[in-house]
C-alpha cells in the first residue's frame, strides 16, 4: 500500500490489512502494468459501514495486460482465497487509455464480485453488463478515490459527460424502483442519493445524502428515516420497509432526476459540466 493510503485516510482498521494484501498480491501479478489501485465507493466515501457495506476498489492496467494475468488476478482475489473481512469485495479493472476518457459504457476488462455475501462473479465482456453502474463508480472514483496504490484516482480516472452521467443515474433510479433483490433501505438511500447529485453536481455518502432529503423534503421523512435506521443493521438483520411508501417515494425520485436530464446545458444548478458545478474531492 502506498504511503498516501497509511496516512490519516478514513481506512477502517479492519479493512487495512486486506486492502494491504490485495494490493501486495495485485502488484505481483500485474507487475508493470499496474497503473493504480483506488479505494472507491463508500471507503472513499467516508461512510463504510461494517456488516453492510462492500469493499469497492477500482484497479487501472496498462492496455498490455494479457487476459492470463486477468484471469490469474481474478481467482488470487477470490474469497475465501483472500478472506474478506466486509460483505464483499466489488472490484473493477480498467485500461488505461478507456479510463482517461469519458464515457457512458462499461469498458472493464475485469468485473469481480466475490465475498462471503456476495454471489461470485468474474467477468472479462462487459457487453452484457448495465453501463450504468460503471459510469457511476468512475464518477465518484474521480471525484474522491483513494489512491492505495500509483497515481492518484483524477490522474486516471475520467468522469463520464453529463448527459452519460444523468442517463446512468437515470437508469440507476429505473433499477433500484424495477429490479430484484436489493434491500429496501438501499433502494431508498440511493434515490437520496441520486436526487441529491441532481441538485449539487457531488456524489454524497448514503447517510448524508438521506439526512439531506429528510431537511428539505419533510413528506418523505418517515420512509427516508426508516431507511437510514435500517442502513444501520448488517445485511442479515435488514428489516423491510412499507412497499407502498418504498415506491411512492422512488417516483418521485424519478420525477427529479427526468427534469434535470430534460433542463438544457447551462441551467442546472449542479450536474457536472453546467456553470454552478462544484468538483472539489473530499
Amino acid at each position: 500500500m502506498s504511503a498516501d493510503a497509511e496516512g490519516p485516510q478514513p481506512l477502517p482498521d479492519h479493512v487495512r490489512p486486506y486492502l494491504r494484501e490485495l494490493v501486495g498480491r495485485t502488484r505481483r501479478i500485474c507487475g508493470a502494468d499496474l497503473v493504480s489501485v483506488l479505494a472507491i465507493g463508500s471507503l472513499a466515501l467516508r461512510d463504510y459501514r461494517p456488516g453492510r457495506s462492500d469493499v469497492d476498489v477500482t484497479v487501472v492496467v496498462d492496455p498490455s495486460v494479457s487476459g492470463a494475468v486477468l484471469h490469474e488476478l481474478a481467482g488470487t482475489l477470490a474469497h475465501p482465497r483472500l478472506p474478506c473481512p466486509a460483505a464483499g469485495l466489488e472490484l473493477v479493472v480498467y485500461d488505461r487509455d478507456f479510463a482517461g476518457r469519458p464515457s457512458g459504457r462499461a469498458g472493464y476488462l475485469l468485473d469481480l464480485n466475490t465475498g462471503p455475501l456476495l454471489p461470485g462473479r468474474a467477468s472479462f465482456d462487459p457487453a452484457g453488463s448495465p453501463a450504468f453502474w460503471y459510469a457511476i463508480d468512475r464518477s465518484v472514483a474521480h471525484q474522491a478515490g483513494l489512491a492505495l496504490f500509483g497515481r492518484p484516482a483524477r490522474e486516471v480516472i475520467a468522469s463520464p459527460t453529463a448527459a452519460d452521467l444523468l442517463a446512468a443515474v437515470r437508469a440507476s433510479v429505473r433499477e433500484h424502483s424495477e429490479g430484484e433483490g436489493h434491500l429496501a433501505d438501499n433502494r431508498v438511500l440511493n434515490g437520496c442519493r441520486s436526487v441529491v447529485f441532481c441538485r449539487t453536481g457531488r456524489w454524497t455518502a448514503k447517510r448524508a445524502a438521506g439526512r439531506a432529503i429528510c431537511a428539505t423534503e419533510p413528506g418523505f421523512r418517515p420512509v427516508v428515516e426508516a431507511a437510514l435506521a435500517g442502513f444501520e443493521r448488517s445485511r442479515a438483520g435488514a428489516t423491510g420497509l412499507l412497499a407502498t411508501e418504498v415506491r411512492s417515494f422512488l417516483a418521485w425520485v424519478r420525477e427529479r432526476v427526468d427534469e434535470a436530464a430534460a433542463r438544457p446545458a447551462g441551467v442546472s444548478d449542479g450536474v457536472p459540466g453546467h456553470p454552478h458545478s462544484r468538483e472539489a474531492g473530499v
